[in-house]
């Protein structure tokens, strides 16, 4: 399986980006589909999540202002950010989870929120 992250890029404070990262390959339920981040001299952190059933969980620090969603069809997930801050500005990576594995990694997309 490989992963296909797209739709980092440079923003302004309140600004909004969509990433998504698309699977290729065979993908096996159930599974998990994450994005991670890693802003600059941090560790890297767990920002949304969502399984094959639909089940989302979210960093505390973007409730309400990201939402995850995947198209199975697809087999690609979607970060749609809004009202994005300086401190969203991170290297966001996307992961493919099995069982609790990770099964593929994609490349990183920076995400830099800027006046």
């Amino acid at each position: 399986v490989q992963l296909q992250a797209s739709g980092g890029g440079s923003v302004q404070p309140g600004g909004s980006l969509r990433l998504s990262c698309a699977a290729s390959g065979s993908i096996f339920s159930p599974n998990t589909l994450i994005w991670y981040r890693r802003a600059p001299g941090k560790q890297r952190e767990l920002a949304a999540s969502i399984s094959s059933d639909g089940r989302t969980n979210y960093a505390d620090s973007v409730k309400g202002r990201f939402t995850i969603s995947r198209d199975n069809a697809k087999n690609t997930v979607f970060l749609q950010m809004n009202s994005l801050k300086p401190e969203d500005t991170a290297v966001y990576s996307c992961v493919l989870m099995h069982w609790g594995q990770p099964v593929a990694w994609g490349q990183g997309t920076l995400v830099t929120v800027s006046s």
